[in-house]
């Protein structure tokens, strides 16, 4: 009896899980932006003075001790720190943090970080093509983090591997 009981509940939980990032893609978060973590993640307060922890989807920054890396939180506080932005949900990551396209009235936030140079497309996640032509031009124009020197522009995913 505990036997079928407990596969039923497990059955339930596995498929609850399978179909999360289903319902999180269908959501969509409003709220004004009360801090910056970093270059890709911010915190909104919504209505419901909830704090969600929001990661930039599609896209990766320097972390903050990699060259660039605090001038891309800065780049993104002056983006939407204090500003009402629309979250448009793609998935909850491991951490628990919202993954998704953020607006701050008719901007992208991701694709313009992106155009400014301040931001990688994240190669891994990516699926926005537009993303890749911003990220090409933004190169061409050694806009942001590709004035750096080239031995210095190391994508944050390639980066953390030599940290681990």
């Amino acid at each position: 009896m505990n036997l079928i009981y407990f596969k039923k509940i497990l059955f339930l939980v596995l498929l609850y899980l399978a179909f999360l990032p289903l319902f999180a893609a269908a959501q969509e978060h409003i709220g004004r932006v009360v801090g910056v973590s970093d270059g890709d993640t911010l915190t909104i307060l919504d209505d419901r003075k909830q704090q969600i922890k929001v990661r930039l989807a599609e896209i990766d920054t320097p972390e903050s001790a990699q060259p660039y890396g605090t001038r891309a939180k800065q780049e993104l506080s002056h983006l939407v720190f204090g500003k009402t932005v629309l979250v448009k949900v793609q998935d909850i990551d491991r951490y628990g943090r919202t993954v998704g396209r953020v607006y701050a009235g008719d901007i992208d936030v991701n694709a313009e970080m992106v155009r400014i140079g301040a931001a990688w497309v994240y190669r891994k996640y990516a699926s926005d093509q537009k993303l890749y032509a911003l990220e090409k031009q933004a190169r061409q124009n050694g806009a942001g983090l590709w004035s750096l020197p080239e031995a210095q522009q190391v994508p944050p995913w390639e980066w953390r591997k030599t940290r681990r």
